[in-house]
């Protein structure tokens, strides 16, 4: 499982670079941009998930 959650956490990562140099681009996509969003926090929804799903 902590591989899944590294490999959640990297995806994460890209995305926030994907969404920050989406929006540093003189006109940046809306569309494009929200979409990139609500990537991100999927997959910070499933991170917490599999976190709290592990035994303590």
């Amino acid at each position: 499982m902590d591989a899944r959650i590294a490999s959640l956490e990297e995806r994460h990562a890209a995305l926030d670079r994907r969404i920050t140099d989406e929006d540093r681009r003189p006109k940046p996509d809306d569309t494009e941009l929200v979409r990139l969003k609500l990537e991100k926090l999927r997959l910070k929804d499933e991170m917490e998930r599999l976190r709290s799903s592990r035994p303590h």
